[in-house]
C-alpha cells in the first residue's frame, strides 16, 4: 500500500543519482527539490507550518541546513550504517556538496564508474569553473574555495584509477578479479565499496570521513574465523614469511600493477572459469 502510495513520487526522482545541494550545472539546489518531494508526499496537507514543525523536528534552521549539516549523520543511523545515500563534500560548509544514490554509483557493467565520472569531471568540473570565475569577480572565499573543490577532484580522480589508498580491496577474490579503479560490485556490499571514500581525510572535514560528510561506523579490522588455504600467487594477503596465515583480512591496498600482473599471470581461460562460478553461486 506504502509503495502504490509512493509511485506519484517518481516523477520526481533524479534520473543519474547525483543531486548537488547548491545548484550546478543549472539543476535546482537540492533543498528546492526536495520541498518538491515533501509538498507531492503531504499533498492537501502541506504548508510552512508542517516544514517548520519537521525542521524542528530535525532541529535544523531550514531544509538546506538539514540536508548540508545533519541529513547524512541521520541516515547512516537510520540505516544501520549502511548507507545507500552517500553525503560527499569539499570539507567546505559553503563549498562543493553533493548526494549521491550508491545503487547508481555502484551499478553494473560500467555505469558505477560513468556515475563517478560525471561527478568529477562534470558536476565538480562545473563548481570549479564557477570558484574560477568568482575570482575575477573578486566574490569573498572564491579563492579558498576554488582549492577546496579541486583537492575534491584530486581525491576522486584517484578513486576513479585506484591509487592506493584509494583502490577496493575485497578479501575474497584473487588478483585476477580484484577491481582495477573504481569497478564496484555490489554483492561486495558497502563496507568495501565505500572504503576509498573514507580513506584519506579531507582538510576542514570530520576525523575518519574521508570525503564522507560525516563517519559512518564502519572499520576494516580482520574478520573472526579463518580462511581456507588458498594459493599465494592469487591471494598474497593471506601469506607472511613463506607462512599461509588464514587471517581474514580487509584493510590492504593493492598497486593497480600487482592486480594487472595477477590478470595476467592467470590467463584468459581459467580467468572465464572463475566468473563463470562466480555467476553461477549468484544465480543460485
Amino acid at each position: 500500500e506504502w509503495v502504490r502510495a509512493c509511485e506519484p513520487l517518481l516523477a520526481l526522482a533524479d534520473e543519474d543519482g547525483i543531486v548537488c545541494i547548491p545548484s550546478v550545472r543549472g539543476e535546482r539546489p537540492a533543498a528546492e527539490r526536495l520541498q518538491a518531494v515533501l509538498a507531492a508526499a503531504y499533498e492537501d496537507a502541506w504548508n510552512d507550518g508542517v516544514q517548520a514543525t519537521l525542521l524542528a523536528e530535525a532541529q535544523a534552521d531550514s531544509l538546506d541546513d538539514w540536508l548540508r549539516n545533519r541529513f547524512f549523520a541521520h541516515h547512516c543511523k537510520l540505516f544501520h550504517n549502511r548507507p545507500f545515500i552517500w553525503h560527499i563534500w569539499d570539507g567546505r560548509e559553503d563549498g562543493f556538496h553533493a548526494l549521491i544514490n550508491y545503487h547508481k554509483l555502484a551499478a553494473k557493467d560500467g555505469q558505477g564508474r560513468r556515475c563517478l565520472e560525471s561527478l568529477t569531471y562534470s558536476y565538480l568540473g562545473d563548481w570549479i569553473t564557477r570558484q574560477r570565475d568568482a575570482i575575477t569577480r573578486n566574490d569573498p572565499g572564491a579563492e579558498d574555495r576554488l582549492t577546496a573543490a579541486l583537492a575534491l577532484q584530486s581525491r576522486l580522480s584517484a578513486i576513479l584509477t585506484g591509487d592506493p589508498p584509494h583502490d577496493i580491496f575485497i578479501r575474497w577474490k584473487p588478483l585476477a578479479e580484484q577491481p582495477l579503479g573504481w569497478e564496484p560490485d555490489l554483492n561486495d556490499g558497502i563496507r568495501l565499496n565505500i572504503r576509498p571514500f573514507m580513506a584519506d581525510d579531507l582538510l576542514g572535514g570530520k576525523k575518519g570521513a574521508g570525503i564522507l560528510r560525516t563517519k559512518p561506523n564502519i572499520h576494516w579490522r580482520k574478520d573472526r574465523g579463518k580462511e581456507p588455504r588458498q594459493e599465494r600467487e592469487q591471494y598474497p594477503w593471506f601469506w607472511r614469511d613463506g607462512e599461509f596465515t588464514a587471517e581474514r583480512v580487509n584493510d590492504v591496498c593493492l598497486a593497480g600493477g600487482q592486480k594487472q600482473a595477477g590478470r595476467k599471470s592467470t590467463g584468459p581461460h581459467r580467468r572465464g572459469a572463475q566468473q563463470s562460478g562466480d555467476s553461477a553461486i549468484k544465480e543460485a
